[in-house]
This record gives C-alpha cells, structure tokens and sequence, in this order.
C-alpha cells in the first residue's frame, strides 16, 4: 500500500503510513465578480498580466499575503483547514474517505476557451493554449455549449510521460491530472475549490494517458448526496454518458481522430480514483526534488521544503514583473507598427 499524504504545519509535504488524513471542515467564500481585478478564492487571488483572448495573457497566483507562488507546485493537493479568527472550523461528521481536494479551476463550464495551467513557463500561471500560432478555442459538441463542467487540475500532481501504466500500458501526458468537476456553481478561470472526487475516466490522448477525475465541489448542494459514481448515474442519467462522448470527440473538429478509453469505457470508482490521484502526487514529489526526468516542466516553487527548485517571494516577484516588462514592450512595439501602417497608408493616398 501507498503512503498516504500529509502536511505539516510549516507547509512541507510529509509521508506518513496508513489511512488518508481525516478531513477538516472546509468554508468556502461566494464566488467572486468575473470582472474583478483581483479575484479572491480561499487562500489565493489571482492577477492577470496582458489581455485576455491573446497570446500574451497570463493569470498568476499570489497569497492572501500578497506573495506570488505557482498554483502547480505551491497549492496543497489536500484541502486545509479555514479558520476565521483563530477559531478551528467545527469538524463535520466524515469517514476517513471523504478526504476534500484542491481543484484549480482552468476553464468554467459553457465556455471555449481552452485555458490551462502553463507548466512549461516560471510560476505556471494559467494561459490560453495555441495551436500553430492560433488561440485554442474547444468546438460545441452536439447539443452542448462548450465544457460541460467546470475543468481543471488538481495541484501536487503530475502524469509522468516516463511512467506506464499497469492496466492501460500507456504513459502519462506530462500534465497535472484533469478534473471535471460536475456542481451547479459555474466557476472563474483561477479560482480554487475543494472537491469530493467520486470516480474517475481513463482516457486515452493519442497514445497518451490522460486521466479525468469525476469530482464535486463540496459547496454545492448535491455534494451530500453524491459519494460515489454510482449516486452520479442514479441521480443524473446521462450525465457519466456524455461526459464520455464529450471526451471522445472535442479534438474531431480539428481534424483529430476521436479519443479511446481503457477499461471498456467505464468508469472506474472512487477508491480507484484515489489511488491514481495518490500515484500521480507520488510523481510530481520525484520531479519538484529532481529524482526525474522532469521533461520540461518548469518547477520554480516557494513552498516545497526540499525542493532545489525553491526560490525566495522576491524571485518570484521578479518572474512576474519580467512578464509585465515584456508586455509592455509586446504593446509598445505593436502601436509602433500600426503607427507606421497608418503613415505608410497616408502617403500612399496622397
């Protein structure tokens, strides 16, 4: 058996044997305005740099303290305790499998825009993807408008492109592992939620496994009735169904072949689903304390405690003040250019 994982009060990532530690109360403050500047989650606000729908646009994570920090490595995979003027939350009545997961919200249900963490550049802010110089939108797929739920990741985890795996024989696609997670609540690119994971797809990418975790966001009013896959089919038929035609054919439009799926298409339960999660974490343990070919990943971090990838809250706010250097210089050059159309057009009519 795994070692599970727990977390000290420094922040550093322990190992420990047994049983998943038992899950605290979590509160969660209402969603935030989508035009705020800074639009605060839990214990994160994010600060976008550039414009959005362009190639340019990033949003960074910061502390409540106002530290800049990756929401890859620096946000604890396992929920933590809220606590409101230094009163413990009261603890609800749990068993020891309803531990609550970190959920970074890439792209809010209904929408196109294929938003996600970037791994390959410093602090892993969250962009927009580009494919052969354009911005990736996700086509609607037959009745559906966009992603059917809210997608993201969860932090502290990694799909190790140099490991295989034991059922499906195909290696991971070098991402944090997916989540879908199926609440009411429609998210913020950039928001962090805590979830209850109830199952999980294993699809395959192009020869790639990419694993999509079946999750609820413990806010939302359905979260006590739903506990496993099972509930999510009784309670919602359908609902597993087109999540799997979803994922079988987003990628046709752009001239893809549909994606496959181990197992026979079903959905594996939710003690599985942990196990992959817990494996993943294994993983991404082994690239923050280089013990791996890290593949590209960019693992600059704040707040892994022997990780020779930690940098100091001034480094990081260096990473972002370079981009916000570059942005301006993107535009200053661009105004320049449109200037110098504008002349060339006015000579030309004279």
């Amino acid at each position: 058996m795994r070692p599970p994982l727990l977390r000290s009060s420094l922040g550093c990532l322990l190992t420990g044997f047994g049983s998943f530690p038992r899950n605290k109360a979590v509160t969660q403050a209402a969603a935030p305005p989508l035009l705020s500047y800074l639009r605060k989650t839990m214990h994160y606000q994010t600060e976008p740099r550039g414009h959005q729908n362009s190639p340019d646009y990033r949003l960074y994570f910061k502390t409540s303290e106002g530290k800049y920090i990756s929401p890859f490595h620096d946000i604890p995979l396992i929920a933590e305790t809220e606590q409101d003027n230094n009163v413990p939350a009261k603890k609800p009545k749990r068993n020891e499998s309803e531990v609550l997961y970190n959920m970074v919200v890439e792209v809010p249900r209904w929408s196109n825009a294929k938003m996600e963490i970037a791994t390959k550049e410093p602090l892993n802010p969250i962009k927009q993807d580009v494919k052969k110089g354009k911005l990736r939108y996700v086509a609607n797929i037959f009745p559906h408008k966009g992603y059917i739920w809210n997608y993201g990741a969860l932090p502290q985890t990694w799909e190790d492109p140099n490991h295989q795996d034991k059922d499906t024989k195909c290696c991971g696609d070098n991402d944090p592992i997916d989540v879908c997670d199926i609440g009411t609540q429609v998210c913020s690119p950039g928001q962090v939620i805590q979830v209850k994971v109830l199952g999980i797809l294993a699809m395959i990418d192009e020869g790639e496994m990419d694993w999509k975790v079946i999750a609820i966001n413990a806010q939302d009013p359905d979260a006590k009735n739903l506990n496993s896959i099972d509930d999510v089919r009784k309670s919602r038929p359908g609902h597993l169904e087109a999540t799997v035609e979803w994922f079988r054919k987003y990628k046709v439009p752009d001239g893809k072949p549909e994606n496959q799926f181990g197992f026979n298409e079903q959905f594996k339960d939710k003690d599985f689903a942990v196990e992959i999660i817990q494996s993943t974490h294994e993983h991404w343990r082994a690239l923050v304390q280089k013990q791996t070919n890290p593949g590209g990943i960019e693992c600059k971090n704040l707040c892994c405690c022997d990780s020779p990838f930690k940098c100091s809250a001034e480094d990081a706010r260096d990473v972002v003040q370079s981009v916000r250097t570059s942005t301006a210089v993107f535009f200053t050059l661009m105004m320049a250019n449109k200037t110098a159309l504008g002349v060339a057009h006015f000579l030309k009519n004279l």
